[in-house]
């Protein structure tokens, strides 16, 4: 698969379904899209067809507030139709603000409560190593939800375990929904970090698509250790107007905004050739 045209198209029904909706997570959700490319567009043992076979690899955005990406990618791997994707938030939706597995097709763990999600997908990894598995499971946590120490009791447990068909991304994109994350509680150096807890890890360019797809072929070499990939993104990534947004979390448009999100959807049509 073309991994850059599929973000291309990612990025686009993101934008459109947030830009349906009115308002919503366009930082967090537009900072994940390369990666989310690369995992479903050539890494992961996923389809419609097997969404329920146990010996799929996992995914588990642990950062549930960026599920309109999720959601977009899902759209485009045929797990439902685009009529599905508008519904995103809507009254008696299947299609929440924040994953659930219950009512999503394609979605592995219910998210939302920041901190849980990763927990989550240790509890899985662990259990399919029980079972003598080789399948992966692969989770996004965002760089502010690591405020929560509940993050770090799993990987540290984690590592204990040697899980190492887990990788968690760190999608640091630099901002939380209260600033800065360095101003709120600096994070220091993830990596180092990361490597303190048992990890192998790396840092890697969050918008490059190759070079996310070869960090992960490393990681899977390493045995008897989980993985930790530090995205190094941007919030509000590939859309300039976004990414240059001083509060770009949550966005609920004024009438400038609209506008400038609808000539930014504009321009992506042009990029992939649909009509927006």
């Amino acid at each position: 698969m073309d991994t850059q045209k599929f973000a291309d198209q990612i990025r686009y029904y993101t934008m459109r379904e947030l830009d349906n909706l009115g308002f919503g997570h366009f930082g967090g959700s537009l900072s994940i899209v390369e990666t989310l490319a690369v995992l479903y567009g050539n890494v992961m043992n996923v389809s419609p067809e097997k969404k329920d076979d146990p010996d799929r690899d996992y995914f588990i955005l642990s950062k549930g507030h960026a599920g309109p990406a999720l959601y977009a990618t899902l759209f485009l791997k045929g797990y439902f139709d685009e009529g599905f994707l508008y519904s995103l938030n809507q009254n008696g939706t299947n299609l929440p603000s924040h994953p659930d597995r219950i009512k999503t097709p394609g979605v592995d763990m219910t998210t939302g409560s920041l901190g849980q999600g990763i927990s989550a997908a240790t509890g899985i990894a662990k259990g399919n190593q029980l079972l003598g598995k080789e399948n992966y499971t692969f989770a996004i946590v965002g760089d502010g939800e690591l405020n929560e120490g509940q993050c770090w009791e799993a990987f540290q447990f984690a590592a204990h375990q040697k899980l190492d068909h887990l990788i968690v991304f760190i999608d640091d994109n630099k901002k939380q929904l209260d600033g800065y994350t360095t101003d709120i509680c600096d994070p220091f150096d993830f990596v180092e970090k990361m490597q303190a807890f048992g990890f192998s890890s790396w840092r890697v360019d969050g918008g490059n698509v190759d070079a996310i797809e070869a960090v992960i072929d490393q990681a899977k070499e390493i045995k008897g250790k989980p993985a930790a990939i530090v995205l190094d993104t941007v919030k509000g990534q590939g859309v300039p107007y976004l990414e240059e947004l001083a509060d770009n979390h949550h966005i609920r448009p004024d009438e400038a905004a609209k506008a400038a999100i609808k000539k930014a959807i504009g321009t992506l049509a042009e990029k992939i050739e649909v009509n927006p």
